[in-house]
């Protein structure tokens, strides 16, 4: 919200009162409306708040707030029962390690050479999970091949976020 054009008509009127004095009266309540200036927007922006709180209390579930952007006073009104319905939900829990192999199934190995750049990447997502290297690469590949793995890639590095195959929600 712009306070200029309020400013300025407090500043009209107050030199248009001053008119039917002498000279040096009007220079004096020209040179006062714009020492008063700060002081008049911040008493406004005060106001302003003073509102909002009170409408806020007059509001079931609604809040409105007074923030400043580039030195003016904005409203911002926000339904708490609207942000409760669409609240994005809780990110899912990290899967589970897959079970250890039956008894009777034997284990294999197998050789893999990684570049250096992937084996670190590796490392640093297995540490990040609290498991080994192969503890983190049997997980990956079981998820890969059981299908259980829709999430995508976030960021440089590719933070990896399972959200399934539909994203719902809500942004401003």
């Amino acid at each position: 919200m712009e306070l200029t054009p309020y400013v300025t008509s407090l500043r009209t009127a107050l030199n248009a009162a001053a008119d039917a004095a002498a000279a040096d009266v009007r220079e004096a309540a020209d040179r006062l409306s714009y020492a008063v200036e700060p002081s008049l927007r911040l008493t406004l922006i005060e106001a302003f708040g003073d509102a909002a709180a009170e409408i806020t209390t007059q509001l079931e579930g609604v809040s409105v707030d007074v923030r400043m952007r580039g030195g003016n006073p904005e409203f911002v009104a926000s339904d708490e029962r609207m942000d409760a319905h669409y609240a994005m939900p809780e990110p899912p829990a990290p899967p589970a390690p897959p079970p250890p192999p039956e008894p009777d199934e034997g284990t294999s190995r197998i050789s893999l050479r990684l570049p250096e750049s992937l084996k670190a990447r590796v490392e640093e997502a297995a540490a990040a999970e609290g498991l080994s290297v192969n503890g983190w690469l049997i997980r990956a590949i079981s998820q890969t091949l059981d299908g259980a793995h829709t999430g995508i890639q976030i960021g440089p590095q590719g933070v990896n976020v399972n959200l399934g195959r539909r994203i719902t929600g809500w942004a401003r």
